[in-house]
């Protein structure tokens, strides 16, 4: 791949950042400019993906025994990809579970002080599903 692709996706990527972050800072003091500037971030992060999916699709074929190493490199690229998935999905999964229940439990705990063990468990258990994620992204990882 040439300096130009790669100065042009670096570019790309930063912008998808950059972009929607300086939205956000100058939009109004509303509810309605977060949802514009993660649309936004949206928009621009995904089609940096699909652009620097075109240009890497667009090459040379090669030989059989080239296409078996490049196939055994893209299988790992893809467990490591599936590894960083499953702990980052599970993790914003269970950083969502835990703001329901964490902010309920403090509720719960201020009208009621007695109920401080039921409401951890709560707790605790919304922070299981990221161990779970984590667990099987190492199960993942031994498997490559």
């Amino acid at each position: 791949m040439s300096l130009t692709v790669k100065i042009l996706l670096a570019a790309a990527l930063l912008l998808s950042i950059g972009v929607p972050f300086g939205a956000f800072i100058a939009g109004e003091r509303t509810k309605g400019r977060y949802k514009k500037a993660l649309c936004l971030n949206t928009i621009l992060f995904f089609g940096t993906v699909i652009g620097a999916s075109i240009l890497f699709a667009t090459g040379n074929a090669y030989a059989a025994e080239e296409t078996a190493a490049a196939a055994a490199g893209s299988a790992t690229g893809f467990g490591y990809l599936a590894a960083a998935l499953s702990t980052g999905l599970s993790c914003v999964g269970g950083g969502i579970a835990v703001s329901a229940a964490a902010s309920a439990a403090l509720g719960a705990i201020s009208e009621d002080g007695s109920i401080l063990g039921k409401s951890l468990i709560f707790v605790g258990l919304a922070e299981g599903v990221c161990l779970y994620g984590l667990i099987i992204s190492f199960m993942i990882l031994g498997r490559l």
